[in-house]
């Protein structure tokens, strides 16, 4: 299965172990838009506020094109600065737009609460609780 795997940048020092074990089970995995830049964003914020908006939309239009390339998506809503199962704007998007196009959305952890906890019941695929082979 081709698996996109969505999180926030904060995150992202946890995504290789997790791509890594999914190739092993024959997945072939798309990393994040910025993954090898992750600062970028925040710097941006801090330079140029409208540059930061027009690369905003750039993710954006481009993480849109990676679920569109993928079977499923594979949400890792770990915690963030104690927030648990974290789940930002960007990642919400994605959701929706692998809802939109009927692909298989799993998240990592359980639903967090949230003001969209009912929006990602209805969405999500499944919640496989670090499990990867639950991913078929």
């Amino acid at each position: 299965m081709k698996i996109f795997i969505c999180c926030s940048t904060y995150l992202y020092p946890q995504v290789l172990p997790i791509k890594k074990q999914l190739e092993a089970m024959g997945h072939k995995v798309a990393l994040p838009n910025s993954f090898l830049k992750p600062l970028k964003e925040e710097k941006l914020k801090k330079q140029d506020r409208k540059e930061h908006i027009r690369w905003k939309r750039k993710m954006i239009r481009r993480q849109n094109k990676k679920v569109e390339a993928n079977d499923a998506i594979l949400v890792l809503n770990l915690d963030k600065k104690g927030q648990k199962n974290y789940i930002g704007g960007a990642t919400f998007l994605e959701i929706f737009r692998a809802f939109d196009l009927k692909k298989k959305i799993f998240l990592y952890n359980p639903i967090p609460k949230s003001i969209f906890e009912d929006e990602l019941k209805a969405m999500v695929t499944e919640v496989i609780k670090g499990d990867l082979s639950k991913i078929k």
